[in-house]
Formats: C-alpha cells, sequence, structure tokens
C-alpha cells in the first residue's frame, strides 16, 4: 500500500454533500483505504469566472493502485457528483485532484505528481497541513482561508 493526498473541492449545489460522498466512494473503493480527512475550509474562487466560494478538503488514503488507477478513481468521484466541465477554473459540484503519491513523480499532459500548483494554493495547503503537516513549511494563519463550521466524517473501517 501506498500513501496518496488527494484535493476536494465544491461550490456548487450542496458542497458538503459532494465533498462527503468523494470521502465515502474513495473509502469504499477496493484498492483505497481512506486514512485521514482534513477539516474543511472555505475559500474564494482562484481565477476563472466569477463564482461562489468553494469548500475544500484533503483526503489520505493507503492505495494498492498505481497513479493512474488513483486518478480514475478520483475521475469517477466527480463523474458520481455529475461534474460538467464547461470552462477551465469553472464553478464544479466536485474537483478531486490527486496531489502526492509517496515516491512517485511524474510528468505528463494529464497527470503529473506532485501536483504543479499545489505548493501555491493555500486552499491545499491548509487542509494538508491538518493531516500531514511534515508536507507544509509554515504555520499560517491565512485569512483568506477560513475553517469552515462543517465537518467530513471519516468512513467506518473494515
Amino acid at each position: 500500500m501506498t500513501r496518496a493526498y488527494l484535493a476536494l473541492g465544491s461550490n456548487l449545489g450542496d458542497r458538503l454533500a459532494y465533498l462527503q460522498g468523494a470521502v465515502n466512494e474513495l473509502a469504499a473503493h477496493e484498492q483505497i483505504r481512506v486514512v485521514a480527512v482534513s477539516r474543511v475550509y472555505e475559500t474564494a474562487p482562484v481565477g476563472g469566472p466569477a463564482q461562489d466560494d468553494y469548500l475544500n478538503a484533503v483526503v489520505a488514503v493507503d492505495t494498492s493502485l498505481d497513479p493512474w488507477g488513483l486518478l480514475h478513481a478520483a475521475q469517477q468521484c466527480e463523474r458520481s457528483a455529475q461534474r460538467v466541465r464547461i470552462e477551465r477554473f469553472g464553478p464544479r459540484t466536485l474537483d478531486v485532484d490527486v496531489l502526492l503519491v509517496h515516491g512517485i513523480r511524474m510528468e505528463d499532459p494529464d497527470l503529473t505528481i506532485p501536483h504543479p500548483r499545489m505548493w501555491e494554493r493555500r486552499f491545499v495547503l491548509a487542509p494538508l497541513r491538518d493531516i500531514a503537516p511534515e508536507l507544509v513549511e509554515g504555520s499560517g494563519p491565512w485569512p483568506d482561508v477560513r475553517i469552515s463550521s462543517v465537518a467530513l466524517e471519516l468512513p467506518p473501517g473494515p
């Protein structure tokens, strides 16, 4: 099993339900074990058209999937949330990004690990710091990243 980290974001519809649905779907996958879920953060959108604020979280998983299999699982979560890709950086029901996979560095047009922009995105770094502080230098706080009053639940283990 390999440790990996995935970023979750939603700014359309029942944002919390979409994030929780992704956590549950990942946990239900035979080759993925969810080991930690960050707090939920509410952030203003970065780039793209005018849109509502996001809820963001990061999930740590142990998986026997290779990076492509993990990307497929992430995209399946997005399909389950009926994500529609209309414009880059546009609003979405669910966005699931593969951030890091332990011991893997790769660069491909469809998948780059580590995620190429994660170190610039406070809405990724704040929740990542919750579950893997050793990966994130600095301590914040970042005024543009607010802890939400809502939380995700870690699914029960097997």
